[in-house]
């Protein structure tokens, strides 16, 4: 838990950088995600971490909050009154609160979600995930290329083991051949996931993979290696984040460009 909150620390310092360096109107610029602004990914961390809060503290009561959830983009339409300022003093809040509940779990501890119930480590990696790829579709608004760092094994790790979400949250039968994960990280290191002698196979750089498995970027548009049918209709459903089949991105030079 430890290590896994230093990076979450870290990330959302690298987040919160990005944001220290917009002009009053670039909250408004599009992003990537369809009718999303930069305003909306900051607003969408930031309810989430209270929500994330809450899962922690009060986990009824959560629960009963999520049975009425209604949609991300609702959530969206929902702060968009907000200014800037006050959009970056909410993100900031609620992320150090959270992160000060979630310093007093245990890795083991479990806590529900919108999805399965997590472990705690499971629930951190997933806030990481969520700080990075919303970070990247803010990036991405500003035209700004951000340097990869070895933190994105974390969000490799949960990529891997939501490929049976994926499936399930689209009806779809886990296929039951196991798949082989070789990624190289930003620093060189190798990162492996799954058996040596897995037929099927996804490789190539952790960034390409990250960017894949939370649907920031079309298949098309990395360098991965994909071998074998269930590596290929993986890479089709994959989706690290909880909640309804994501829409993806178009290929062919529409997604991430690096």
């Amino acid at each position: 838990m430890g290590e896994l909150l230093a990076d979450l620390r870290a990330e959302t310092a690298s987040l919160d950088d990005l944001l220290l360096t917009l002009e009053p109107g670039d909250w408004e610029l599009a992003t990537p995600a369809e009718g999303w602004a930069v305003r909306d990914q900051v607003s969408h961390l930031a309810w989430f971490d209270e929500a994330a809060r809450t899962a922690a503290t009060d986990p009824d009561v959560f629960r009963t909050a999520a049975a009425h959830f209604t949609s991300t983009d609702d959530l969206a339409a929902e702060f968009r009154g907000l200014a800037p300022d006050e959009l970056l003093h909410w993100f900031r809040t609620a992320r150090a609160r959270s992160i000060a509940v979630f310093a007093r779990l245990s890795a083991r501890d479990r806590l529900p979600w919108y999805g399965p119930d997590m472990s705690a480590a499971s629930f951190v990696t997933a806030r990481l995930m969520e700080t990075w790829a919303h970070g990247q579709d803010v990036a991405d608004a500003l035209g700004v290329t951000r340097e990869p760092t070895r933190r994105l094994r974390h969000v490799a790790m949960i990529g891997v083991r939501a490929m049976p979400y994926g499936f399930a949250v689209r009806n779809l039968p886990l296929p039951e051949r196991p798949v082989r994960v070789e990624l190289t990280m930003p620093d060189g290191t190798p990162w492996t996931a799954g058996p040596e002698d897995a037929a099927d196979a996804v490789s190539g750089p952790m960034l390409d993979f990250c960017l894949l498995v939370t649907q920031r970027v079309h298949r098309d548009d990395t360098t991965l290696e994909i071998t074998g049918e269930t590596a290929r209709a993986w890479m089709e459903t994959a989706q690290a984040f909880a909640g309804p089949p994501g829409k993806g991105r178009s290929g062919k030079g529409q997604g991430h460009t690096r």
